[in-house]
């Protein structure tokens, strides 16, 4: 069991990438809560010595996506959310802002996940296969599918790395 200590610093450092997994997951801010609570009570329960930063926050990527696998499975729904909610993006932000988050939030899950673990997270191929156990090349092939939908989808070629 983890001191209080380092619970509430990794919920400083993490929280918002966790919430923001939860509710790409699952669309709905209740349950996207639940998620979170869900996810941060594993973390202080468990007794894994993490070797380094980046190994605890693929274990808490990997932890959260799990979780809301479990709260789909269970919830056996597909609710929406409207964007403001689900997007935290500024005052400022562009419509061209809301339509691609929009496209990404379209996308199959499979594809889903590893746009926003790269794009949004940084992580890179080879941390995004270990996270979701998948090949590397096999999350190139994602990202890159996942692009070519991006493409269609927003109309042009506008859409880099």
């Amino acid at each position: 069991m983890r001191s209080e200590q380092e619970a509430q610093r990794a919920i400083e450092q993490y929280a918002d990438m966790v919430l923001r997994l939860c509710l790409i997951q699952l669309k709905n801010r209740a349950d996207a809560e639940d998620a979170f609570q869900t996810v941060f009570l594993k973390y202080v329960l468990c007794s894994v010595m993490f070797e380094s930063p980046e190994h605890e926050k693929a274990w808490l990527i990997r932890v959260t996506v799990n979780v809301c696998k479990d709260s789909l499975r269970r919830l056996f729904r597909n609710p929406t959310v409207p964007l403001d909610e689900l997007t935290q993006l500024p005052e400022e932000a562009t419509e061209d802002h809301r339509q691609v988050l929009e496209a990404v939030l379209a996308l199959p899950a499979k594809y889903r996940d590893v746009v926003y673990l790269h794009y949004y997270e940084d992580c890179t191929a080879p941390e995004i296969g270990r996270i979701l156990h998948k090949n590397t090349n096999t999350v190139y092939t994602l990202l890159n599918r996942a692009k070519k939908l991006l493409r269609e989808t927003l109309g042009g070629d506008g859409f880099e790395d």
